[in-house]
Order: structure tokens, then sequence, then C-alpha cells
């Protein structure tokens, strides 16, 4: 490969949630002695991003100003050609692009211009954290529509149970994940098209989270939300942004596309009232350069070796962890274990399982707070060997041990 996947990074001490965080309270503990740790809790990257960001960042930084800037043309049209060529869009102009500090701001100030605090708002489960906080901090109910797995192990939109639960609960908004965290589904059109005309039939508005959106496996793509129905295009505010791809969180820079103008006048305006949702210039350029021909390269190659990790993963727990089930994600590069039958037959608690992973320097997340019972979130975007170096040690160590 041309980039570079496999060299180790060492991120201590580099503002690392994932591995600065770990042993502090709240956070995976910390490993017991003889054993390193393998950072897989935190959604973010432990890779080096495509060069030509950094290199980006250092040309603009290179300049001793940074006073106050407008987003340039190249800014949009980087979103624009991006959108086009990775996803299909068309029709996308500059006037349909808004910028948003994160994409949990983005969801909450959309909501908050088609809803009155306090309202219900559907939401599948297993569900983003994110989600939960951030709509319960502002006011929100959450009125969760559970997936349900199919006979292959292909996690599913419950249609009828939607239905009922927006019309029993007198729902006029759904926060909508695409590809979906944590389960990694990648919808297909007609998943798309049949919730988009149940929420057009019952005059619900749609966020949608499409922050995984380029980060799709194994021949899947993303179809977004937007583009299946003219009435999804009016009724839709869909979030972006490079952050998950090229793991640029830290810069701060997502951005909104909404097509319907009088929902989008008063997204901006909903967004402009905290005062700071103002956009950095560093990532201003980050985004440019991520969003250019050498960023779809570093992607594509990336993608390859997220598949090759995922292919990896479940042959193995398939084949060594009797009791642990998972649905081979479809994008995303997070597994969700279902521990269920193993803690069942092992007399564990989740939390308990857990734990004997943190001891080894398994540093995976509990399930639970994304709606999962007695289920593990698990990062597998890591250079290969550190995978395969984790799954030997829950082989040993925790599942078979």
């Amino acid at each position: 490969m041309k980039y570079d996947f496999t060299s180790i990074l060492d991120r201590r001490g580099r503002d690392a949630i994932a591995l600065d965080g770990i042993g502090l309270p709240g956070r995976p503990g910390a490993p017991r002695a003889g054993f390193d740790a393998i950072p897989m809790w935190v959604a973010d990257m432990n890779f080096p991003t495509a060069p030509g960001i950094p290199a980006a960042i250092r040309e603009r930084a290179g300049h001793p100003a940074f006073g106050y800037f407008s987003p340039t043309e190249d800014y949009y049209n980087a979103i624009i050609r991006w959108q086009g060529e990775r996803n299909g869009v068309s029709g996308l102009s500059k006037e349909h692009i808004g910028y948003e500090n994160g994409v949990l701001g983005g969801v909450v100030s959309a909501l908050n211009v088609v809803c009155s605090r306090g309202d219900k708002v559907l939401i599948h489960s297993p569900t983003y954290i994110g989600f939960t906080g951030a709509l319960g901090n502002n006011g929100y109910e959450i009125v969760h529509s559970p997936l349900v797995l199919d006979g292959g192990g292909v996690w599913r939109m419950d249609f009828a149970g939607m239905e009922k639960k927006i019309v029993d609960n007198r729902i006029h908004a759904a926060v909508f994940c695409s590809p979906h965290n944590p389960c990694g589904r990648v919808w297909e059109r007609w998943e798309l098209e049949r919730a988009m005309e149940l929420f057009r039939k019952h005059d619900v508005y749609v966020v949608s989270d499409e922050i995984w959106s380029d980060l799709t496996l194994d021949g899947h793509r993303h179809i977004p939300t937007q583009s299946v129905s003219e009435d999804a295009r009016n009724r839709t505010a869909a979030l972006y942004a490079p952050s998950k791809t090229f793991n640029l969180a830290g810069l701060v820079g997502s951005y909104h596309i909404i097509y319907n103008p009088w929902l989008r006048e008063r997204v901006e305006k909903e967004s402009s009232l905290c005062c700071y949702n103002e956009m950095n210039v560093l990532s201003m350029h980050a985004l440019t350069a991520a969003y250019s021909p050498e960023g779809a390269e570093w992607l594509d190659e990336l993608r390859q070796v997220l598949s090759g990790n995922v292919d990896f993963a479940c042959k193995f727990i398939a084949e060594r962890f009797e009791g642990v089930r998972v649905s081979r994600p479809q994008g995303t590069y997070m597994l969700f274990l279902d521990c269920t039958d193993w803690c069942a037959a092992h007399g564990k608690t989740i939390g308990e399982l857990e734990r004997l992973g943190w001891d080894v320097g398994v540093a995976w997340q509990d399930g639970r707070m994304f709606h999962g019972p007695c289920h593990i979130r698990v990062n597998l975007a890591l250079p290969l060997a550190r995978v395969e170096e984790a799954f030997r040690r829950l082989d040993k160590y925790v599942f078979n041990a």
C-alpha cells in the first residue's frame, strides 16, 4: 500500500483520550503489570491521517496571522466535489452547506427548530451515547425503536414498531444514524425509502447523522438519506464531518446539508444563538486537504485495511469465542459484541467481563451505555498487528482462560 497503516502510532502524551484517559475515573481501568494498553474504546483511529492534511495545516500555520476570516470557495467546492464523487450527490450548492461545531450540536439545533422542549424524539436502539446525552441535556424525551436481527444476522429496522411508536407518542421528529453506530449497518435504498415514506406519512422531520458515511466496508456504499425522494430532500437535515474519516475530531469542524430554505435558515439561526458556532481556520484547511484526490486515495486504502480487520475479528470470534455473537458491520470500524450467552455460561456480569479485558490491556467499551444490555463495543481502527494481539489476549486470558 502507498500509505502507512502498519506502524504502531505512539499517542501517549499527545492529547489522546483513547490512551491518556485509561485509568481515570469513568474510563477503562489501567492494565495490570506486564500488559500495555491497546486502545479499543474511543471511536477514533490509531493511524496517521492522510499526509496532505498535516501538510496543509503546517503551510497555513507558517503565516503568523490568524485573524477573522470567512470560509473560502475552496472549502465549499471541496465538499460539493466530495459529496458528488463519493455519494453521488447532485444539485448541491454552497447555499445548502452550513458550518456546525459538531454533529451533535447540529442535531440539537435542528431539533430545536422542529420541536418544543419536552417533545418525544424517535431514535433506533442500540443508540449512540452522544444522542442520549445531547437530547437528554436539552430537554427531549427519547423514544427508542429497537433494531432487530434478521435470520441472517443483519440488523433491520422494525417499520411496524416505528410507526406504532410515532403514532402512540405523537412524534414529529426522528434522529437517524446512517451508517448506524454502534451496529454498523449501511442502509439499503429500499430501507431508506420505506423509512422516509413512513416519516412523510406522519409528518416527522428527520435529523440524519451521516458522519460515518465515508467508512463503508466490502463494497457497501452510503446512500444519503436526502437522496431517496424529493420529500426526503426537503424534510431532512443531514450532518457530516471529516472527523471520523480522517481522525480530525480534535480540530472541530462539521457541516450540515439542508436543502429546504425554511428549515435551513432556522437551523442556521438556532446554531448562531450560542455565539460560538464559528469555524476554525486550521480545520477549514484540514477539510479542504482531506476532501482532495489524495484524501480519496488514502481513504480507499483505509477502507481495505478496516475491512481486513473486521474479517479477522469476526472469524476469530466465530472460531474461538463460544457464546459471543456479532453482526458483521457493513460500515464504521466498530464491533458490537453480544456476550449474553458467554456471561450466562460463566456466571459473569458484563461489567466483570469488561474488567477482565481491561486487566490485560484490552481497553474496550461497555455496551450498556449504547442500550446493549450485555454488549461490548470494540474499535478495530488499529494496525492489524495490534488487533491480533488484543484478540490473542482475549482468547488466552478472558474468553477461554
